[in-house]
């Protein structure tokens, strides 16, 4: 049982990190809604009401629209990839028997710890070889081969903390190892998926460096390289800058409150059973 003083100690610190976690997004929205080349910026109020004309300003000059699409579609193909692939892989790995299995396992946890400036060059080589930069496909196969070095990781995590018994009644009720997965493991993994797709989600959303490199066309770029062209062209115009920001980072909101209680429970539970 806790004191009152405990708990008072606790919901004290826990309200001082909520300040400090809300303090940069009080003060970007504040600058969202204030004038157009308005030097009051930070936490100052808006002169004049709310702004809300920035938001369309900032969607129109900014071409946000073609590159929201870019990014939708890039993410949505690249989260989809690596859940399958992460799912197949990490069942393999954490539950089946097969020579070799803990080879290959290292060998997808190395993804892990190769720093990714150290491969975009390589890559932008052998991709402009194989004639797929400038495409979507330069954007979606080195990020789902990113994603996946964590993904077979997590849910292998997942899979071998799962209750044998489980999966053994299910083979005694004459599941086979596609039905097994399927029907049993991957329903009650939901919130150590759910966690795996938010971070998959964020990262390739915000992932900044690889459309750099591998997209010079503005058909192909994504919102994030797309607010560095914008913030070039408007870089004495915060408010513009700010409300693109918040145009950009909605998605990324949307999803995780969305997703919110699954991504904690898996944050919680999936990444402990080792």
């Amino acid at each position: 049982m806790t004191t009152r003083l405990e708990r008072t100690v606790t919901y004290g610190i826990l309200a001082l990190f909520t300040v400090i976690a809300l303090t940069p997004v009080i003060g970007i929205l504040s600058t969202a809604f204030a004038s157009q080349n308005s030097l009051d910026t930070g936490f100052s109020l808006p002169k004049g009401g709310l702004h809300w004309s920035n938001f369309a300003d900032a969607w129109s000059r900014g071409h946000f629209g073609t590159y929201l699409g870019n990014s939708v579609l890039v993410t949505a193909v690249v989260v989809a990839a690596t859940t399958v692939l992460a799912v197949l892989a990490a069942y393999a790995f954490g539950v089946m028997r097969f020579p070799g299995s803990t080879v290959l396992f290292h060998l997808f946890v190395i993804g892990l710890t190769l720093p990714q400036e150290a491969l975009v060059v390589p890559l932008y080589f052998d991709l402009r070889y194989a004639e797929l930069t400038d495409s979507y496909w330069a954007l979606i196969l080195p990020q789902t081969a990113q994603s996946l070095a964590f993904g077979v990781f997590w849910m292998r995590t997942y899979f071998r903390g799962s209750a044998r018994s489980v999966i053994e009644a299910a083979r005694i009720d004459g599941a086979n190892t596609w039905t097994t997965l399927w029907r049993v493991l991957v329903p009650m993994g939901r919130p150590a998926i759910s966690t795996m797709v938010v971070i998959t989600f964020m990262w390739t959303w915000n992932e900044f460096l690889m459309a750099l490199v591998m997209v010079s066309d503005e058909a192909h770029r994504t919102v994030p390289l797309g607010l560095a062209f914008f913030q070039g062209q408007h870089s004495s115009d915060a408010a513009l800058l700010a409300a693109a920001s918040v145009l950009i980072a909605l998605p990324v909101v949307v999803v995780y409150v969305a997703l919110q209680r699954r991504f904690i429970e898996g944050m919680l539970g999936g990444a402990v059973k080792e």
